[in-house]
């Protein structure tokens, strides 16, 4: 039994004498107590009956013949009867009645919850190729209210379009996702979860791995940054597809492998024992699979170690260019400061324009007044 309902259900009449009942709430397939129980009871019986109006229990007296249908308790205080294997069907509303004159009743609904089944994905009946359309249909029946699907993409949650059909007194639930995969989707596992009341806190779900056969990528990786007479050398062909890309060949220059004592071929690498100057060349891995070819290009040049040493960098070239470019910046920032120093505070307003040169107080006055009506005529703005 799942829940019982808190508000006791009471009828109008004596405020002695009445029978009392609680909505009941359970799972399909469980077993459903019905009490029905009297406060004050004057030797009066006490009677179930089911939705149909049908007698179950009269008293302790069984008057409907299923086997499902037991009684629990009989008192002139309580009736206590148990339905067993409850089925969606017995769901309904069942009376309690209390033979006083007049008779009393009380109403208890019985819930039968109905348990979703375990889902079920469609769609993926073969492996998708890459840029295919795909719809993923997760399905589940039998629930009752209609149970929720929730789509996850690895860990993180997907919207579906859902699709609920009433089937007799449950429902059918169905869940889309749509997509349109990738490369990025092969591996990627799709898990459709069904949440229902009647299933508490362990949700049903279930899980599909999509698989996507997509053409190769391959990209040749060098172990020697500069490779030199002598040393051991290897070219890793490092070669992504599905189906996997086997096996890879590798050519030189075009045509086969020219040493094959010294060049060998190790699954995806190629290995050259010790370089020498004859490797000099463009190396080509390339593979396959049943839906392409995809090849990568190396070209090897092989150094002398003793020319490198000769070679080496020149520290006093490189010191003369380091003293020239700090020379020149520090030339720059001299001549930008004596530049900055002459133009400081030169700017003159037009009242004061022809005042420096008077030889005395008055014409300076004079001067500056003939300027000050220039100014109305034209105006200088200094921005």
């Amino acid at each position: 039994m799942l829940s019982e309902a808190a508000t006791k259900n009471k009828v109008k009449g004596s405020q002695t004498q009445f029978p009392i009942t609680q909505n009941v709430t359970v799972v399909e397939g469980s077993t459903a107590n019905m009490t029905c129980r009297v406060d004050y009871n004057d030797n009066t019986s006490l009677q179930w009956s089911n939705p149909a109006q049908q007698t179950l229990f009269f008293g302790d007296k069984k008057a409907l013949r299923d086997n499902r249908i037991e009684l629990v308790r009989a008192s002139w205080k309580e009736l206590t009867i148990s339905i067993s294997d409850v089925s969606l069907s017995d769901e309904g509303q069942y009376t309690c009645s209390l033979f006083t004159m007049p008779v009393k009743t009380s109403k208890a609904f019985l819930t039968v919850l109905g348990v979703p089944a375990k889902p079920e994905i469609t769609g993926l009946s073969r492996p998708a190729q890459e840029g295919e359309d795909v719809t993923l249909t997760c399905t589940t029946s039998g629930s009752k209210p209609a149970a929720d699907i929730r789509w996850f993409r690895n860990d993180k949650e997907v919207q579906g379009q859902k699709e609920v059909n009433a089937t007799g007194r449950s429902f059918t639930v169905r869940s889309s996702v749509h997509l349109k995969v990738a490369r990025k989707d092969d591996g990627a596992a799709y898990t459709c979860v069904v949440e229902h009341i009647s299933l508490g806190s362990m949700p049903h779900q279930v899980t599909e791995v999509l698989e996507v056969h997509y053409p190769p990528q391959v990209q040749i990786v060098h172990s020697v940054i500069v490779p030199q007479e002598g040393q051991y050398f290897k070219l890793e062909c490092v070669s992504k597809g599905n189906p996997l890309p086997e096996p890879v060949f590798w050519t030189k220059d075009g045509g086969e492998l020219p040493d094959v004592e010294r060049m060998i071929v190790e699954g995806r690498d190629l290995i050259i024992t010790t370089l020498n100057k004859t490797d000099n060349g463009t190396y080509r891995c390339e593979a396959g699979n049943i839906l392409g070819t995809n090849r990568d290009e190396f070209t090897l040049y092989v150094y002398d170690p003793n020319a490198l040493a000769q070679h080496g960098p020149d520290h006093a070239l490189i010191g003369g260019v380091v003293a020239v470019v700090v020379f020149i910046t520090l030339c720059f920032i001299i001549v930008l400061g004596r530049y900055l120093a002459r133009h400081k505070g030169t700017y003159l307003t037009n009242e004061a324009k022809g005042a420096e040169d008077a030889p005395d107080a008055d014409t300076a006055i004079i001067n500056a007044e003939g300027n000050h009506a220039h100014a109305e005529e034209k105006k200088e703005y200094f921005i």
